[in-house]
């Protein structure tokens, strides 16, 4: 499955613009503030109907403008498909509107339906990815999971159904409205679905250690670098998960919330022991990241038999000549990548024909080469 197209309409900087997507590696190029960034946001935001830069989708919505569309047109083999998101902000107390289509048909979620393409995203703000607060990393090894294995997905929110209604119940129990017994068909439950979400989550780490060692290693991370997820559970079986429930039962209490489970657990990039997140430089930082989302990558092409579309906006920048050398040629080696630079000369084959290059001008992109 390949992405085809682009149209925007009213989306950020762009009142009306559309470029099309090589089939292998595409390079969006020009000066700073032109929207390069604006444009591969655009194509994450008709994939997922979210933007990876901002919660507040008003600020999608081009000045002085009243709603944003976004338009994919896309391949599976010879089959054609349409993906479009429209965002209509708030006006005068309504709610905001956001309508979401598949092939004109209506959907509800974006990212349940198959005949989208998986996608992945580098931007200087992922960078809390690695340094930001663990909520974040555990969401996305989530999604990494349920793109690894779609049907896993529904475990992690039965979790989070569970782990909802234990937490209504402590708070009723620290109020005096029920006693403590009520818990217990809860904890079991919680216990099933705990031990099955960290079962799923230390797979899919357990595909991506070595492909993120090695590329880590590949593009300049010093030491020995790794990929590690640390459970806040030892327990083996619901028994012993039930065991640690009751021990922390009065904490819960006390917070009136659950505090121990896999909603608490930590995947962490290491360089030899140490956690990049507190030790790491800023450029060793943006290296995890990079392979952390190459070694997805790698992954899911082996395990799905679907490369992922990359968005890379900025990644050279930071990157010797070696190391640039080296990330194009793992780009080159399947899929669709778009990257978005300042300087052509930093994506190493751009200036041939065998690449797919949009050059952007303010509010404007201008189609130079088309990859055969």
């Amino acid at each position: 499955m390949r992405v085809v197209s682009v149209e925007m309409r009213d989306f950020r900087t762009y009142a009306r613009a559309e470029a099309r997507i090589g089939e292998g590696l595409t390079v969006v190029h020009g000066p700073n503030g032109a929207g390069k960034s604006n444009l591969l946001e655009a194509i994450y935001f008709a994939c997922t109907a979210r933007s990876p830069r901002t919660r507040s989708e008003r600020e999608l919505v081009r000045f002085g403008a009243k709603a944003a569309r976004v338009v994919v047109r896309l391949l599976d083999g010879a089959q054609p498909h349409e993906l479009a998101v429209g965002y209509e902000a708030a006006a005068g107390g309504a709610p905001a509107l956001k309508r979401m289509t598949v092939d004109g048909a209506e959907v509800e979620r974006m990212l349940d339906v198959q005949s989208r393409p998986l996608i992945s995203v580098f931007l200087p703000d992922r960078l809390e990815l690695i340094k930001g607060p663990p909520a974040l990393r555990r969401s996305h090894l989530d999604q990494v999971v349920a793109a690894i294995w779609p049907l896993r997905a529904q475990t992690r929110r039965e979790y989070s159904r569970v782990l909802a209604q234990r937490n209504a119940l402590l708070a009723r129990i620290r109020a005096g409205r029920v006693s403590k017994s009520t818990l217990s068909s809860w904890d079991r439950e919680l216990a099933s679905k705990a031990l099955a979400l960290r079962r799923h989550r230390e797979e899919a780490v357990g595909l991506l250690a070595v492909p993120f060692a090695e590329r880590a290693t590949l593009l300049g991370c010093s030491g020995e670098p790794a990929l590690e997820y640390r459970p806040r559970s030892r327990a083996e079986s619901e028994e012993e998960f039930l065991g640690e429930l009751a021990e922390r039962l009065d904490g819960d209490l006390e917070r009136g919330f659950s505090g121990h489970g896999p909603h608490r657990d930590e995947l962490a990039t290491v360089r030899e022991g140490r956690e990049l997140r507190v030790y790491g430089s800023q450029g060793e930082q943006r290296l995890a990241l990079l392979a952390l989302l190459l070694a997805e990558r790698a992954v899911l092409a082996r395990e799905r038999g679907r490369t992922p579309l990359m968005l890379l906006d900025d990644v050279m920048s930071e990157l010797d000549g070696e190391r640039r050398e080296l990330l194009a040629r793992e780009l080159s080696g399947g899929g669709q990548s778009v990257i978005a630079t300042t300087d052509l000369g930093h994506v190493p084959g751009a200036a041939e024909m065998a690449v797919t290059r949009l050059r952007i001008s303010p509010g404007a992109i201008l189609q130079e080469a088309i990859a055969a």
